[in-house]
């Protein structure tokens, strides 16, 4: 009977309320200095994340042709990444709950931009894919503090916003990234016989040539973690499941893209990271807007519509053979970002209170542990769908990967839209407190009204001469959905 009046309430819980959306601008004017620098902060921690990753993502030809492997080959520096992102997330997060955001956040934003850096001067395609591992574990950290920092201090009437503004912050990356890329890449200097015999002979010599922890504390706050677990494991579960969907949406979308362009498409450098810049543009307006709007409308509602609309727009971002794609991978990114946009929000909505940082980025990297070969699958199986045009005997061979792509994509969708629509939501119901202080010449009167996912229960407080009287007020239960 529970399950079936839950699956009922799959349907009746996307009605979304009678109340127009409030003016985004008046929503950010309710941010205080403190929660908007800590939303900055956020923000430019997530976006040079993503610069970094996709620093990669857009140069899987030419560090193909330097190591002297096949594109699927360098794809495994993308799929490694994405593994060993939940191990960040395990570490960085438990350490974000244990020792609070801001020091473990530091530590990892230094740490992956020390990795990302090694990546250039790697020799070797093992060298290669050790420091993308290392990279995927300063990435991974990164996620579930930066989603607390963002949003656990914001009025409720906000987050939806900032959601989307937050998770953007990886499109934002990303057009960084392409817009580098064409600065940089065609324009990089070759180095003389001289200088690479003296950096190898540098490198042959310098061939030749545990720190304690608190482990009561820890395991005094893993002690913590295990009635949580006997709690929320369901919960849990399904959000890594519905990760796992997301990222295979992102990744499935964005990581092969701009091979198929060049290799297929026959795109120039210029042509290529100018349909980046118009996809992410889509992408960043489609996840400010729908995280707005999720405020309103709801966080299932908006994401279920936005699903709809990608799936149908497959062919558009798949099919054209001209400059007009474009249009296509601008809408298309705007329906898988504006997707996204709603993530922050209900991973934190969904998460448990006490290990917010924790939940949030394990759900999250778990589920890319799960998608992590996304790229690597979509290149692998590309190859078995080479082109009419690619003769045997071409070093350049040519395969269909917009048909492995669309198809990759259909399936993810379909995916999403039941694990959505079955899944929870829990919409503003994250606890408040509210406390009106009265003083008067001889008392204190205080009200406190707190909300929980539960109820909300109104105390009076009265602090007299005689000394100090509590009376319960009302309590009302609330059916969360």
């Amino acid at each position: 009977m529970q399950i079936g009046k839950y699956l009922l309430s799959r349907f009746t819980s996307l009605v979304p309320p009678l109340v127009l959306p409030e003016n985004p601008i008046k929503l950010l004017r309710m941010l205080n200095r403190r929660q908007t620098a800590l939303f900055i902060v956020a923000l430019l921690a997530w976006t040079f994340d993503a610069f970094d990753f996709f620093s990669v993502t857009l140069n899987i030809t030419n560090i193909a042709e330097t190591y002297g492997k096949t594109a699927s080959d360098i794809t495994w520096g993308i799929t490694v990444t994405l593994m060993l992102r939940s191990v960040g997330a395990i570490i960085f997060g438990v350490a974000g709950d244990q020792f609070g955001r801001k020091w473990p956040f530091i530590v990892n934003v230094v740490f992956y931009a020390i990795v990302e850096i090694c990546t250039g001067f790697c020799n070797t395609y093992e060298q290669f894919l050790g420091v993308r591992v290392l990279f995927g574990i300063a990435m991974g950290g990164v996620y579930g503090n930066c989603a607390a920092t963002a949003l656990e201090d914001a009025p409720m009437a906000v987050r939806g916003l900032l959601s989307g503004m937050l998770q953007q912050g990886y499109a934002l990356g990303y057009l960084l990234a392409a817009a580098f890329n064409l600065a940089i890449t065609p324009n990089q200097s070759h180095e003389t016989e001289t200088f690479t015999r003296v950096k190898a002979e540098r490198v042959a010599k310098a061939l030749e040539n545990k720190k304690d922890s608190k482990v009561s504390s820890v395991r005094a706050f893993l002690s913590g973690i295990r009635p949580a677990l006997a709690e929320h494991w369901a919960t849990l579960i399904y959000l890594v499941l519905m990760m796992a969907g997301f990222n295979f949406l992102s990744h499935g979308s964005q990581d092969l893209y701009p091979t198929f362009l060049s290799s297929q498409l026959g795109f120039s450098p210029t042509y290529v990271t100018v349909t980046t810049v118009v996809a992410n543009c889509g992408a960043i307006l489609g996840g400010s807007v729908v995280g707005y709007f999720s405020n309103c409308f709801g966080r299932r509602l908006s994401i279920l519509a936005v699903l709809i609309i990608g799936a149908a727009l497959i062919p558009a971002y798949t099919l054209p053979r001209t400059k007009s794609i474009m249009a296509g991978a601008f809408f298309e990114q705007l329906c898988v970002q504006g997707a996204w946009g709603v993530v922050p929000i209900h991973l934190m909505e969904l998460a448990p209170v006490n290990f917010r940082s924790f939940v949030v980025g394990t759900s999250y990297q778990l589920g890319n542990l799960i998608s992590s070969a996304s790229s690597t699958i979509e290149a692998t199986v590309g190859e078995k769908f080479p082109l009419s045009t690619s003769s045997s005997s071409s070093t350049h061979k040519q395969y269909d990967y917009g048909k492995v792509i669309a198809l990759f994509l259909g399936a993810t969708y379909a995916y999403l839209l039941i694990i959505i629509f079955l899944g929870p939501e829990k919409r503003n119901m994250e606890q408040e407190k509210v406390t009106k202080i009265e003083v008067a010449e001889n008392e204190i009167d205080v009200t406190k009204i707190e909300v929980t996912e539960k109820e909300i229960e109104v105390t009076k407080i009265e602090v007299t001469e005689n000394g100090i009287q509590v009376t319960p007020i009302s309590t009302k239960k609330v059916e969360a959905f």
